[in-house]
């Protein structure tokens, strides 16, 4: 199974990645429809169908597509900027090549396998984080989705070339079970020396776009007594948001950052930055983020200036059906179960079919950098696991 991962991974190894470090895989750019289109050549040359629901997911069938009893697996191409490759192409590669190790075992399924490609899992080309799935199971409309537009202007609904179809309910009924494989985020499985886990439960967490305003002008003739600079405001934000965090024992990270004019002798009439946070309940982050935004406030009073916080998406705390974990972690022979503080796919989907998750482990634990990274013998008992789980599913 190693020499097969090892030939299946190279096949996507050099698409979308950047000379600058990392990959990037925006959702329907061009290295995202190149791999999209090695997603149907897969199919094809294992004979799977291969449909598309109207949002931008592509499935892969082995059996009849949305077929009573249905078993999803799969994940997502698209990548955050100068992300690893791992994060999401994994649960693909494995995908396949689960079909491939349960057809040299001479099984059949008894009910439809399918193969997803979730579209915009990550957020990170039209800042709404698992809009395929979201779509899919109604969690935002598709007005809503279509009118999401990227840095350069272009909608969500321009790039996918119509109107997305939205909730499809008679099909999401049609489904018995998701299982999605992801490497690692974190050193988990490396502290409990194990090769691959079974997940229980994604922290709650969300993303939210804070515009600090101010006053515009010559950073060499204002003096600082007069000034109402917003970045003052942001900075005093970030470190409120880091020691709240760590107080709370929760995560909160602002990682993007847009300023106006932007130049280096003016100071800046707009600073906008998105806060992600997440925590292990739902209370505990709801108390972190009105924390956080009551400092800003607070701040912006003291400085003059002025914040708008605008909620992009937030997510519930997922537990993962607790009896399908258990049976996984049964069938793969006591693999250990843990949770994540990580979104995904199957996290949207677990609200409306029973869900699991497999994590691969991830020897640094980093991820959503180019230092991401599973080890080859590690990724292959992350298919023979998938696919004794699909067996014993299907």
């Amino acid at each position: 199974m190693i020499a097969a991962f090892q030939q299946l991974w190279q096949e996507i190894a050099t698409i979308g990645r950047d000379p600058a470090g990392g990959y990037l895989r925006y959702a329907l750019s061009k290295p995202e429809l190149v791999l999209r289109d090695w997603f149907r050549n897969q199919a094809a040359r294992r004979d799977l169908d291969v449909t598309e629901d109207g949002n931008g997911n592509l499935f892969a069938w082995w059996g009849r597509p949305w077929g009573p009893g249905t078993v999803l697996t799969g994940s997502h191409f698209d990548s955050v900027p100068h992300g690893g490759g791992y994060d999401g192409p994994l649960g693909i590669v494995s995908a396949f090549l689960a079909v491939d190790a349960l057809r040299e075992r001479g099984v059949t399924p008894e009910r439809p396998l399918g193969i997803a490609a979730f579209v915009e899992e990550e957020g990170g080309r039209f800042g709404v984080p698992c809009l395929g799935s979201r779509l899919l199971t109604g969690a935002i409309t598709p007005e809503k989705a279509a009118a999401l537009r990227d840095r350069d202007g272009v909608t969500f609904g321009e790039a996918l070339g119509a109107r997305p179809a939205g909730a499809l309910p008679d099909l999401i009924r049609r489904v018995s079970a998701v299982v999605e494989l992801h490497i690692e985020q974190g050193k988990a499985l490396i502290d409990l020396d194990a090769p691959v886990g079974v997940a229980s439960a994604i922290w709650p967490h969300g993303r939210w776009r804070m515009d600090f305003t101010g006053t515009g002008d010559h950073a060499g003739t204002t003096r600082m007594a007069d000034r109402q600079d917003p970045m003052l405001t942001f900075a005093h934000t970030v470190l409120a948001a880091n020691a709240e965090a760590r107080e709370a024992g929760a995560h909160a990270t602002v990682g993007r950052v847009e300023v106006s004019p932007n130049a280096t002798n003016a100071i800046p009439s707009l600073v906008r930055g998105w806060l992600d946070a997440r925590a292990a309940d739902t209370p505990t982050l709801d108390r972190l983020v009105e924390v956080v935004l009551k400092r800003a406030t607070e701040q912006a009073g003291r400085d003059g200036t002025q914040v708008v916080v605008e909620p992009e998406s937030v997510s519930p705390e997922v537990a993962f059906d607790t009896a399908l974990a258990a049976r996984l972690a049964e069938v793969l022979g006591g693999a250990p179960i843990l949770p994540t503080g990580a979104g995904h796919d199957a996290g949207v989907l677990s609200a409306h079919v029973p869900t699991a998750m497999l994590f691969v482990r991830n020897p640094t634990g980093v991820s959503h950098s180019p230092a991401e990274h599973a080890p080859d013998e590690d990724c292959a008992a992350g298919v023979e696991a998938l696919a004794t789980v699909l067996e014993a599913l299907t």
